[in-house]
């Protein structure tokens, strides 16, 4: 037991002077130590979260530019185009609250990954994480494939890191699609995602709202 917890730490933390033989096994088969996986991983999350937050910004300002558009078109008592500006204005928000709920999603899941290289408790932290980061990768496949993509290979390298710790652990790890903790986490983006929708977005004219639903309405008849 006691040289299983030795390997375990070295494949934490990583050796500090390989050996001949062990060099060349690593040219064949490279291997990061499991704490330099998370801690890139970690380090592409906070890249994707600064792309969102830039992305999030550009929609705000087109968002701004098209509600001013409807306050013109409302002043000059043009309901139908303030009804065009204000059906646009719908697909922004409606793109952009889907950025938000993943930007703080990943944004929990950092601080997790945080967590794991402070405390190390690998299994229990992590399972979670890699559940919330597989259901964002598949929520944002259309919308930014480029990032489903970066998100695919976090979740790989996570789900490495967990069957490598469960060879030092009795009876091994499973890692759970979808646990309590992820749902529960991807819950409270959603809830966070709409409070900062209602500070960061003004609600449009209720007249122009009515005449939305008075079209939708229509539409699926």
């Amino acid at each position: 037991m006691a040289s299983k917890v030795s390997e375990f730490i070295t494949n934490w933390q990583g050796k500090n002077e390989p050996t001949l033989a062990e060099k060349i096994k690593t040219t064949f088969k490279p291997s990061a130590p499991l704490r330099h996986r998370i801690i890139m991983a970690n380090y592409k999350l906070r890249t994707m979260i600064n792309k969102l937050e830039a992305y999030i910004n550009k929609l705000q300002e087109r968002d701004r530019a098209l509600f001013e558009r409807v306050v013109e078109a409302q002043m000059n008592k043009d309901v139908a185009r303030a009804t065009m500006y204000a059906n646009e204005i719908a697909e922004i928000r409606k793109i952009t609250k889907q950025m938000m709920v993943t930007q703080i999603a990943l944004e929990q899941v950092q601080l997790r990954l945080e967590t794991v290289m402070t405390i190390g408790d690998v299994v229990t932290d992590l399972v979670p994480v890699i559940g919330v980061v597989r259901e964002l990768k598949n929520s944002i496949k259309t919308l930014m494939p480029e990032m489903s993509f970066e998100l695919s290979e976090i979740e790989e390298s996570l789900q490495e890191v967990i069957h490598e710790v469960g060879e030092f652990m009795p009876g091994g790890t499973e890692v759970v699609a979808a646990s309590p903790e992820a749902k529960k986490i991807l819950e409270e983006a959603q809830v966070i995602a709409e409070q900062r929708m209602k500070e960061r977005f003004p609600s449009l004219p209720t007249f122009v709202t009515s005449a939305q639903q008075v079209n939708q309405n229509g539409s699926s008849k």
